[in-house]
């Protein structure tokens, strides 16, 4: 059976978006060591709007890929994990929240990677794992500005963070609750496909 065209795509608009993404991270890590928290913060922010711009031109472009659909969440969670790292290591989130985040997606990392063992079939995004991964990628920087501010403006700008830091929670935690059922149907097709291709 033919290969559909669009699943062996390498280079796309989208995937070119996602690999700028990732070469930015050590930048946001360069800003931040600079102590320019501030320009760290705009760096985050626009990395997180080009999350949402690559998706909609591969979504109404046909600039969808196989590369693009593994490569797109390696890069949200390469950025989130980076980020919330180094701002608890700048104590510029609660300990809590970074540690929620962070077992957050270690958990899901390391499913991910035993169901591929077991032979699971690849689990895509959920839109509630998209929308947490968003949302704190909108939030991190808020909490970033609010550092360097005072005043009304870090009034402003903690609101705005813990805003979109407790949704980002909400949606992420969801997504883990509904990645069990998703888990179990593709481990049960990943086997079966297995089993098929053996006879």
């Amino acid at each position: 059976m033919s290969v559909p065209a669009w699943r062996t795509r390498v280079v796309t608009v989208p995937n070119v978006i996602t690999a700028v993404r990732l070469a930015c991270v050590p930048w946001f890590l360069v800003l931040l060591a600079q102590d320019r928290v501030v320009a760290a913060g705009y760096l985050l922010a626009v990395l997180g709007c080009t999350d949402w711009v690559d998706g909609y031109i591969a979504r109404h472009f046909d600039q969808g890929s196989e590369l693009g659909k593994i490569l797109d969440p390696v890069a949200d969670r390469i950025m989130l994990l980076t980020a919330a790292v180094a701002l608890l290591a700048y104590g510029i989130v609660p300990i809590w929240l970074g540690v929620l985040v962070l077992f957050r997606e270690a958990l899901v990392a390391g499913v991910g990677l035993a169901l591929g063992a077991l032979g699971a079939r690849r689990i895509d995004v959920t839109w509630s794992g998209k929308a947490g991964a968003l949302s704190f990628m909108c939030g991190l920087p808020l909490f970033m500005w609010a550092s360097a501010t005072s005043g009304t403006a870090h009034d402003i700008y903690i609101f705005g963070a813990w805003w979109f830091a407790l949704w980002g929670l909400a949606f992420s935690w969801y997504a883990t609750a509904q990645y069990v059922p998703l888990a179990r149907a593709a481990l049960h097709e990943g086997r079966k496909a297995r089993a098929g291709g053996l006879a």
